[in-house]
């Protein structure tokens, strides 16, 4: 099928018929690199030349963010979110198909559902969900090859193999025309298609061009984080904004230990008599005694740790001074050390800061901070934020579950092409909730509910009826009125229940 095949060239019945002409871009898939063409199209052979500023800088971010979540407080918080979005669950997928709003036959509903578990399959989302979604939110993007049966479409996609964001790259062919009535310009895009080589994250070394495999753009399913840099031409990460202060963070907490090292211990200063030794002679004197029993530790902070080539023990940062004949002789003195060495005040803020740029709540990072379970009274204004903040990000991240589902559809034949646009709106992905809190969430609401129910009961007859109560109240349909009142009379009726008095209806 050329759809979902390796052809880069499409068929001319495939293209609009209508051609849309405007002279603004498109500005729904930024990234990748653009290459004009000419009017009669153009051909790029088997290499094309990767080394642009483009790619390099897509790249070199790419590092960064990884890099930048390494830091522990950054750690972290990316935890925090992964966990957030994706809930542990047993032996079922985190994720769900949701087909109520879906206008189809029943037997295309559970066509469409056993599809979907397929791919749910194919992505081995139950045991690498949590993987999945943090390296898309650290790289903010990621790749799969849909694999499949050129011999045999029909059967489906086959595989979904996870690529490396740092050797793919994405280019798009466009054609620049000038419109003869008004002279404006305008692009037209004319192909797009997605290069393959595990050389492009290497420093270019050479001058010479990288050559690398075309895979055609509907054999690889994309998904970004929606968030592009200030000249929207490259996706970057939601870790973005935080690298500035990973760096910093780290920065200060190199400063702290390089201090408290320099600081922390009692220096020494040194009066040595050199008599009435030349200045010459004197200097060299007191060198030798400083080789001799000086020893200079210094901080690594690439790793944290403390190294002396020396191997001697000694005093740190001692101070030597010469003192002539007719003195009080070779002297000791002792200058205390630091006395704020327990102020952290400033790193504290530095990570309070970049809690705030990943949009994580303060009261992640206590250590002491305890967890209300339940009570919606107790749920911060954070923690609602954060919420909804985590809920943007499950909408962005189910399009790698729409994008496998219409393939894998449209390859088996359950749906056509032109169909799936409105299929798509129907549908949605729902996304486990964490059953322990979300029970007790349940249990909370409901006992407030009926708590307050409680307190209406003697102003019922008088200025609320029972319906309103139980709809405005215990947020009852009217379905489950009918399905309630239906339920008590049968279990009066059986002797479960006591039929209630008259002032208690």
């Amino acid at each position: 099928m050329e759809l979902f095949g390796y052809n880069i060239s499409r068929k001319v019945a495939e293209k609009e018929k209508t051609k849309k002409i405007s002279p603004i871009p498109k500005n729904d898939d930024v990234g990748g690199i653009t290459v004009s063409t000419t009017a009669t199209g153009g051909y790029f052979g088997q290499y094309v030349d990767m080394e642009g500023t483009t790619s390099d800088s897509e790249h070199d971010l790419i590092l960064k963010y990884r890099e930048a979540a390494r830091q522990p407080e950054c750690d972290s918080a990316v935890s925090d979110i992964v966990d957030a979005a994706i809930a542990s669950a047993d032996k079922s997928a985190p994720v769900e198909l949701s087909m109520d709003e879906l206008d189809m036959p029943n037997n295309i509903k559970k066509e469409i559902l056993e599809e979907f578990n397929k791919v749910l399959e194919l992505y081995k989302f139950n045991m690498r969900s949590s993987d999945i979604f943090r390296d898309w939110y650290v790289d903010g993007r990621c790749y799969f090859h849909i694999i499949i049966d050129e011999a045999n479409p029909k059967r489906g996609i086959l595989e979904l193999r996870p690529i490396e964001p740092l050797s793919l790259q994405k280019v798009k062919e466009v054609k620049k025309t000038t419109d003869p009535k008004t002279k404006v310009e305008y692009e037209e895009i004319v192909n797009e298609y997605y290069i393959y080589s595990e050389k492009f994250h290497q420093k270019h070394a050479t001058n010479h061009k990288i050559g690398g495999v075309k895979i055609a753009k509907d054999a690889i399913i994309f998904s970004n984080s929606g968030i592009t840099d200030p000249t929207r031409k490259r996706i970057v990460s939601h870790l973005h904004k935080a690298i500035k202060l990973v760096n910093q963070l780290r920065m200060m907490e190199d400063s702290l230990v390089v201090y408290r090292v320099s600081r922390a211990p009692e220096r020494r200063i040194f009066y040595i008599d050199v008599g009435n030794l030349p200045k010459n002679k004197a200097e060299e004197y007191i060198q030798n005694v400083v080789s001799k029993y000086r020893n200079k530790l210094v901080y690594d902070a690439s790793t944290g740790e403390i190294t002396d080539d020396r191997k001697h023990m000694s005093m740190l940062e001692d101070f030597y001074l010469p003192r002539r004949e007719g003195g009080r002789g070779t002297e000791i003195d002792t200058l205390a050390g630091g006395e704020n060495l327990g102020q952290i005040e400033d790193v504290v803020f530095f990570q309070k800061k970049l809690y705030r740029a990943l949009n994580v709540p303060l009261g992640r990072l206590e250590e002491e901070a305890s967890y209300a379970f339940g009570r919606a009274t107790e749920v911060s204004r954070d923690e609602v934020k954060f919420q909804r903040f985590v809920d943007r990000l499950r909408k962005k991240f189910s399009s790698i579950f729409m994008d496998a589902l219409r393939t894998q559809l449209i390859l088996k034949g359950i749906i056509k092409k032109v169909e799936w646009p409105e299929i798509a709106e129907s549908i949605n992905i729902d996304f486990i909730e964490d059953n322990y809190f979300s029970e007790l969430k349940e249990y909370e609401i409901m006992k407030e509910r009926l708590e307050m129910a409680s307190s209406f009961q003697d102003l019922v007859g008088k200025y609320y009826s029972v319906k309103w109560l139980r709809a405005n109240i215990l947020r009852q349909s009217d379905e489950d009125i009918d399905r309630m009142n239906k339920e008590i009379e049968e279990e009066i009726k059986s002797g479960i229940l006591k039929a209630p008095d008259e002032d208690d209806m």
